[in-house]
């Protein structure tokens, strides 16, 4: 597989392409959203929380309908976009930098029979492959934290996204008033230097002719869900045998553990955004 010149870029396309990480997010994430959920109550499973996540985005949607090109960008495994197609009848191009989950998302893709719908497409979301003005919705959870060039990213959803056309997004994110260093035990396991904000974000889009059509807040879902992916991945962890490192387990509790421990001191933040292109 050929590398890319960012770092960042190949150290994320490393680490989801691993057996280790394809076997976790597939078996225990829930195989179809790797992303986080919105929960009623804390023993609710990670597949109806996320997919729950999915729903209220496609919600907040404006101009979405059947007539629809949208575009995800770092879509795991397809299944929010299998969602919209199987529900809104849209047409659906996930982007997303791993080949190992491209290969289950067109796989899930043909066992649903939505392949006429989905297009999977390799790549990075620092240079989109897309023409300007292509889709009217671009869509985005969770994987921007990822880039280390992250106003890039929104540069480029601004250019591929029409007139009018609509960027819906999740990102787990530092508070707005988080201190200094107080990540950094999480910034060291995602190998990056920082994470994005929410006014971070807002600021970049509204730069770039997006318009803030508001911040919907669910930062007190962060921690409950890396909280509901530990347990699940503690209850699993015999069934795994074979399947995931034991090395790797580990490092993946004390990373989540992390994770709960920032956002339940406030200095994490998580929700959904949506901007509309002028």
């Amino acid at each position: 597989m050929p590398k890319y010149d960012d770092e960042a870029i190949n150290t994320a396309r490393d680490y989801y392409n691993s057996e280790d990480a394809d076997n976790f997010y597939f078996h225990v994430w829930g195989g179809e959203d790797l992303h986080v959920g919105i929960y009623k109550n804390d023993h609710e499973s990670i597949f109806d929380a996320s997919r729950r996540t999915v729903e209220r985005m496609a919600e907040r949607l404006e101009t979405l309908s059947k007539d629809s090109k949208v575009l995800d960008i770092g879509g795991g495994y397809g299944g929010s976009m299998r969602h919209l197609a199987r529900t809104v009848g849209c047409h659906c191009t996930v982007l997303n930098l791993s080949e190992v989950e491209n290969e289950r998302d067109r796989a899930m893709n043909k066992e649903q029979g939505l392949d006429a719908l989905m297009d999977v497409v390799d790549g990075a979301f620092e240079q989109l492959a897309f023409p300007d003005n292509s889709f009217d919705v671009v869509w985005s959870q969770d994987a921007i934290l990822h880039s280390a060039e992250r106003e890039k990213v929104l540069t480029e959803v601004a250019r591929v996204l029409k007139p009018g056309g609509e960027f819906v997004m999740t990102d787990p994110m530092a508070a707005d008033s988080c201190p200094e260093g107080v990540l950094d035990p999480i910034l060291e396991r995602i190998h990056l230097s920082s994470l994005g904000t929410p006014d971070f974000y807002i600021r970049t889009a509204e730069k770039l002719g997006m318009k803030d059509c508001g911040f919907e807040n669910h930062s007190d879902q962060l921690p409950r869900h890396y909280a509901r992916v530990r347990a699940e991945l503690t209850r699993m962890a015999p069934e795994l045998k074979g399947k995931v490192s034991d090395a790797y387990i580990e490092r993946m509790k004390t990373g989540l553990t992390n994770w709960v421990n920032g956002g339940n001191n406030g200095y994490l933040a998580w929700g959904i955004f949506l901007f509309r292109k002028q």
